[in-house]
């Protein structure tokens, strides 16, 4: 059955003076302040939309290589996902860099690696932003 699932921003002022709030409709877990100097500068306690796209890939990717591994007969103890997102004022996204730590008992570094980037390719959310470089490092221990 497929899901959707909804966020809104309401902004208000033009880009560079304006601000706006991001909530999370479906989950209901709040909200979020943005501004276009959160995402070109500091975040000064405010989000950006790299750090939710961040967000939502490092925890598809978890969920793929977690799915991976178990279906391999070697389920994880534990994955830790950091997903980097850079973005270049006036060119987009540049890249977005996946870091993730493994402990997964049966398995050797080299498996493990070649499980990450197997769900680096797999992951839906990986797959919806083929438009821009995903790089990948694992470590294993």
């Amino acid at each position: 059955m497929a899901t959707t699932r909804s966020a809104t921003t309401t902004w208000h002022g033009s880009l560079l003076e304006g601000s706006g709030r991001v909530e999370l409709d479906s989950s209901g877990l709040g909200g979020f302040d943005v501004t276009w100097a959160s995402r070109a500068n500091d975040p000064e306690g405010r989000t950006s939309p790299e750090e939710l796209i961040g967000a939502a890939h490092s925890s598809c990717f978890s969920m793929a290589l977690s799915s991976a591994l178990a279906k391999a007969g070697t389920p994880a103890d534990t994955l830790q996902t950091n997903a980097a997102v850079t973005f270049q004022p006036g060119e987009g996204i540049t890249g977005i860099h996946l870091t993730v730590h493994g402990v997964v008992p049966g398995m050797t570094a080299d498996e493990f690696t070649a499980a990450a980037e197997g769900a680096k390719v797999g992951c839906p959310v990986s797959q919806a932003l083929t438009g821009t470089t995903i790089t990948l490092t694992a470590t294993f221990g």
